[in-house]
């Protein structure tokens, strides 16, 4: 939107194509954005909606493109509904989808007591009891490493054999960062209340952990594969390859921005690199329109 916001400032015809499931649509408060820092991300995105609405060349629809393609140099998208749209410029800022443990209660406390970004949501669980689940010396034992700059209480659970490598595990354990192996059968919750949580990761095989909060570092994927449909180069599940001056694809006239792309993955930066987009796309337009 940030990027539908800069064109119709200069005067661009806009179409905004929004199928209203945002990353963060669990999130009870959006942080780390100067001047919007804790806002409801559901109130930020209606402000966003109602400052568009100033300007009568920005449409903003509720859809879900399914197709995309690129025929003679114009842009067609396709609905699931069955809407027909042709554009000169293409931005797709699509975002990813996160694959949560599927243990019972992750979903449930998703946004409230367990979180996937550390500099999204670790001030507020500051202090706490903390647990980290992922496996590996990166996903695993480095976002339990990372966790202690906000808590001295971090355990790391792997769900199974952790993949830890020895010198990650002596790193771990110098700095009192206990590992539990154990596959988990749950999470037993004991208050859902956001950033005030309790809960118990139940194993089942050994005894129980009680914690305030849990991050966890599994996969994620493309919400849409649209890139993929246009031939983008350096396609894959957690983004695309572009040009970070300019959020360029491969493809001419395609641009990638926030989560579709492979950058810090944060709201601020998501509008900063929609902004960027917005610019490379007007400039590439006034050279087409004034030979």
């Amino acid at each position: 939107m940030n990027a539908a916001l800069v064109l119709g400032r200069c005067r661009r015809r806009v179409l905004v194509l929004d199928n209203e499931r945002p990353r963060n649509h669990a999130s009870h408060a959006m942080h780390g954005f100067l001047g919007h820092d804790g806002v409801d991300p559901k109130r930020f995105r209606s402000i966003a909606r109602a400052e568009l609405g100033s300007y009568p060349s920005v449409v903003v629809q509720e859809a879900t493109v399914s197709n995309a393609s690129n025929v003679d140099g114009m842009f067609w998208l396709r609905t699931v509904d069955g809407e027909l749209f042709k554009a000169r410029k293409l931005l797709v800022a699509s975002g990813v989808v996160d694959e949560l443990p599927s243990a019972p209660g992750f979903r449930e406390l998703f946004g409230k007591g367990v979180f996937l970004c550390p500099y999204c949501d670790g001030w507020e669980v500051r202090d706490q009891a903390l647990a980290v689940y992922g496996r590996g010396d990166d996903k695993g034992g480095g976002l339990a490493i990372e966790m202690r700059q906000w808590s001295a209480d971090v355990v790391l659970c792997s769900d199974g054999p952790s993949g830890l490598s020895a010198a990650c595990q002596s790193r771990l354990a110098r700095h009192n960062i206990i590992v539990r192996e154990d596959k988990i059968a749950g999470l037993q919750i004991h208050s859902d209340e956001p950033y005030r949580s309790s809960f118990d990761i139940v194993f089942e095989s050994s005894a129980r952990l009680q914690r305030a909060a849990l991050f966890f570092n599994t996969h994620r994927h493309q919400s849409t594969d649209l890139a993929a449909q246009l031939g983008c180069k350096g396609y894959a599940s957690e983004g695309c390859e572009i040009d970070n001056r300019q959020q360029a694809s491969s493809i001419p006239g395609l641009y990638i921005a926030g989560d579709a792309s492979r950058d810090v993955l944060q709201v601020v930066v998501a509008a900063s690199e929609g902004a960027q987009a917005a610019i490379a796309i007007n400039a590439a337009l006034i050279e087409e329109d004034f030979v």
